[in-house]
């Protein structure tokens, strides 16, 4: 089994930053991509960021530009550095990552933090 465990969310004023950090621990022996998802109230959960093991990441348009994700395979970890933040940022932001252990590769999520961005 793999644990996810996310941390960093809180309140911010628009314009501010946060960043977001998940860790993952249990059988790993490597994490061949980690994303970031959120979901605000009523509506349907949406991928922000992605990252794959060779570096390569993606975001959705509403974040291009502002936010930032990254890895550190020695510590199991990713992150996601939010800048520029608007009340639209407001959501539960969760860690999704594809873990393979023995040649076997499961998803796996954290439980989500909040992010509330509000003057």
């Amino acid at each position: 089994q793999v644990q996810l465990v996310e941390s960093g969310g809180g309140l911010v004023q628009p314009g501010g930053s946060l960043r977001l950090s998940c860790v993952a621990s249990g059988r790993i022996h490597n994490i061949n991509a980690m994303g970031w998802y959120r979901q605000a109230p009523g509506k349907q959960r949406e991928l922000v960021a992605s990252i794959g093991s060779g570096g390569t990441t993606t975001y959705v348009d509403s974040v291009k530009g502002r936010f930032t994700i990254s890895t550190d395979n020695a510590k199991n970890a990713g992150y996601l550095q939010m800048n520029s933040l608007k009340p639209e940022d407001t959501a539960v932001y969760y860690c999704n990552a594809d873990v393979e252990f023995w040649s076997i590769r499961s998803q796996y999520w954290g439980q989500g933090t909040q992010v509330t961005v509000s003057s």
